[in-house]
């Protein structure tokens, strides 16, 4: 159906009208140029995340969430590519009624991450390079999602951060990302991004697995040995930070989140 949907696109001519001058405003949005090997129509960028020292170069039109609308205006961009909360909305509204061109995009599943890249590469009038690069990442997903498929995914809890305690919750791509590797987010009924939680709703939950960026935030759950994650040591540090980027390489990320995963998978 959205395959059906671009091809009409492209026979309506998008491409014909495709943005030559690019202001991306937020880091995963400026990874996706950089995988659609776009980065000659990057004119500006936010300051923050990885992407940032790869487009040395490229002007800054301010930080996540506070923009310079001045610098962004001079640039005189074709297209924002924007995600929901790196603009504030009275600012976002200030663009709309310049009537700047805008694609916002907020992926729930590693599946709308991919067909977002190749909506950008339309949008770019990189069509053919965004299919092309967009089916191989079909591909290895399909891959991961048979390789790591289990009859009884194991319950996982992921934390962001321990002071307070946050999670993800079901609508949040890394969600969608344990699911891949054969594990259930125990909090995925919660509809917010990234829920404030209480360690006894942890508890009462009895992940069988915790996910942590950190080894000394995971450290803490040892002292509650009655959770089947601490007893069956499976407490998982993964220091990388691909998960929280929405961009192509998230499926890469996702694979080494399996492999770990497998490590101590029954």
């Amino acid at each position: 159906m959205r395959a059906g949907l671009l091809c009409l696109l492209l026979l309506l001519g998008v491409q014909a009208h495709a943005a030559l001058r690019v202001v991306s405003l937020a880091p995963s949005m400026t990874e996706i140029m950089l995988e659609l090997d776009a980065q000659d129509l990057l004119v500006g960028v936010v300051d923050g995340g990885e992407p940032r020292p790869r487009v040395q170069g490229v002007p800054s039109v301010g930080r996540y969430g506070q923009l310079n609308i001045e610098r962004l205006l001079a640039l005189k961009p074709d297209l924002l590519l924007v995600w929901p909360g790196s603009v504030p909305p009275a600012q976002r509204q200030q663009l709309r009624e310049l009537g700047i061109a805008t694609f916002s995009g907020e992926p729930h599943t590693l599946d709308e991450v991919i067909e977002q890249i190749q909506t950008i590469a339309v949008r770019l009038g990189r069509a053919e390079a965004g299919q092309r690069y967009t089916g191989g990442l079909r591909a290895h997903l399909a891959q991961l999602r048979q390789r790591h498929h289990r009859q009884r995914p194991l319950r996982a809890f992921y934390q962001v951060w321990d002071q307070p305690l946050y999670t993800v919750g079901g609508g949040q791509v890394i969600s969608d990302a344990l699911a891949v590797c054969g594990a259930r987010n125990v909090f995925a009924e919660l509809p917010q991004p990234a829920p404030q939680v209480s360690v006894e709703s942890v508890l009462a939950r009895d992940p069988e697995l915790i996910v942590a960026g950190d080894a000394a935030q995971l450290r803490k759950w040892e002292a509650w040995s009655g959770i089947a994650a601490v007893a069956g040591k499976r407490l998982l540090v993964l220091p990388d930070k691909g998960l929280e980027r929405p961009s192509g390489q998230m499926i890469e990320a996702t694979a080494r989140l399996c492999a770990l995963i497998d490590t101590v998978a029954d």
